[in-house]
């Protein structure tokens, strides 16, 4: 997702770090951006940013930028542009680097490589050539949602941007319904209430969700409520910046004995029957006798 960085104030706690001018090893270092307020990057991320034979971005101005703010200067370093629109030989040309030995930092514009970014072809093709590539983790818009939502952290499935198109968009949400899972979408702040709109009649007018706006920013702000809820809020207002939405997992679907037996079919495989039918009643949402009672008849 596309960001303003923040600058930080003038206190002396807000110094800027020194990057080490160590030698940065060989092949390809994915680097996470600030998604918002500037000194959302990590220390290792700058110090890659300032030893890395070679610069590539999704948006150079952004790096710039970035760079400048932690005084981190080019030393006639090449920065290269690499986004939706660079051709193959583009890719040639980084691919060339790295066999040479070169170190190359790739950031996206905002956030982490690879989450709606470009740098997933890039780092597919470094795969295949059997290349070096690692990452300097740090801010991503998704996680950082998800952390601020309260919805289950547990198991969550970050679904990207929904298709613009109506007829495309609710196939896709259709897809989404019955995933348990909390899903995480990132949204046009133009084609929100659209969305949950959609959303309330597809996933259920009931669903909790949350809608993450504008984070790490001056402006942040956390909407809560039910999917139907928040459809109303949003209509009733103009909606401006980076926006996030999450929506809690499906409720289960009702277990069947065919479903229970199923499932324990394939659990049993690997568990006593005690661990089988705890598992099986915890995930399927019944009872655990009835789940017992069921392996034990499936295994006389």
């Amino acid at each position: 997702m596309g960001s303003k960085l923040v600058r930080q104030g003038s206190d002396p706690a807000d110094a800027a770090h020194k990057p080490a001018l160590r030698a940065i090893p060989p092949g390809l270092h994915f680097v996470s951006t600030p998604i918002g307020a500037a000194r959302d990057i990590t220390l290792r991320a700058l110090d890659v940013l300032a030893g890395a034979d070679v610069l590539v971005a999704e948006d150079t101005r952004t790096l710039r930028h970035l760079m400048e703010i932690h005084g981190i200067p080019l030393g006639g370093r090449p920065v290269i542009a690499y986004h939706d629109h660079s051709g193959e030989g583009q890719m040639q040309r980084l691919l060339s680097l790295l066999a040479e030995g070169k170190s190359l930092a790739y950031a996206s514009e905002a956030g982490t490589p690879l989450i709606s970014d470009p740098g997933f072809e890039l780092a597919r093709a470094v795969a295949a050539a059997g290349l070096p590539m690692t990452a300097a983790p740090g801010p991503c818009a998704a996680i950082c949602a998800l952390t601020l939502s309260g919805l289950p952290s547990d198991r969550f499935f970050f679904a990207g941007f929904p298709p613009s198109a109506q007829g495309a968009r609710r196939s896709f949400l259709e897809e989404l319904a019955g995933v348990q899972a909390t899903l995480i979408l990132y949204e046009s702040p133009k084609r929100l209430a659209a969305l949950l709109a959609e959303m309330a009649v597809t996933l259920g007018a009931t669903r909790q969700a949350v809608v993450c706006r504008e984070l790490t920013k001056r402006f942040e702000e956390v909407l809560r409520g039910s999917l139907a809820d928040l459809a109303g809020q949003v209509a009733a207002r103009e909606i401006k910046g980076e926006i996030v939405v999450l929506v809690d997992r499906a409720p289960p679907a009702e277990a069947t004995e065919e479903t229970i037996g199923a499932a324990l079919d394939t659990v049993l495989q690997t568990m006593s029957v005690k661990d089988a039918a705890t598992f099986v009643s915890q995930t399927l949402g019944v009872s655990r006798k009835i789940v017992y009672k069921i392996a034990l008849d499936r295994q006389g």
